[in-house]
């Protein structure tokens, strides 16, 4: 029992190292991230609407 309360211990351990290692984006960056990431979708959402709309009006005219 004692033996794997040691290898968790050691576990943890060995990820708070690893972690700390990590650069982390700064606050600009994330929201840069996030801004970049919403209008991506609002254009991708958009196109298919488009998209839909144009079929959907073809599918009415024939």
């Amino acid at each position: 029992m004692k033996k794997e309360k040691k290898k968790k211990n050691g576990y943890f351990k060995e990820v708070g190292k690893e972690l700390s290692k990590v650069k982390w984006p700064e606050k600009k960056d994330i929201v840069k991230y996030t801004v970049s990431t919403v209008v991506f979708i609002l254009v991708v959402v958009g196109f298919f609407m488009l998209l839909t709309m144009g079929m959907s009006w073809i599918v009415e005219r024939f």
